[in-house]
């Protein structure tokens, strides 16, 4: 299978659901609605053979208008081709359909990215904090918090490179 004759099926099938392609990138990159995630990932996995989530990861852009996103990539062992999918949703509406149906080995790594990111994956089994105390209130990765501490006394900066 080329990539080519991939994602020229890919835009055929999903013409309204893909936003860009990148072939250029290392691998080949879709970014896609994100209400069409379950649907794309599940015909990649049954048609094209994808059959392995390698990695499922939360990012965070805060000078986007879609400021949180999810990045999914896929395997097919057979051709040994490799997939990324990305898609972006808003910090005020973070819901993404669960792709845990397809691909079960997503359960951990949806809490994780709820867990950091507070990305709700909609149809999760257990959607709850894996890594974080259940009572904690934000969620760390996102990029709304200072590196360091200002007030603190106890470091001198000469030491740092500063």
């Amino acid at each position: 299978m080329e990539y080519s004759i991939l994602l020229q099926e890919l835009k055929n099938k999903f013409e309204k659901s893909i936003l860009s392609i990148d072939e250029i990138a290392d691998i080949p990159t879709l970014v896609i609605i994100s209400t069409s995630v379950k649907e794309i990932i599940s015909f990649l996995k049954e048609q094209q053979q994808f059959i392995f989530l390698t990695d499922l990861c939360g990012i965070h852009y805060p000078e986007q208008e879609k400021e949180l996103g999810v990045i999914y990539h896929l395997h097919n062992l057979v051709d040994n081709k490799r997939l990324r999918l990305k898609t972006f949703v808003t910090k005020a509406n973070p819901q993404i359909e669960s792709i845990v149906s397809v691909f079960s080995g997503a359960n951990w790594m949806e809490r994780e990215t709820f867990d950091f990111y507070g990305v709700d994956f909609v149809g999760h089994p257990n959607l709850i904090r894996i890594l974080n105390v259940e009572y904690m209130d934000y969620h760390p990765m996102r990029k709304e918090y200072p590196l360091e501490d200002a007030t603190r006394t106890d470091k001198d900066d000469r030491f740092f490179g500063r």
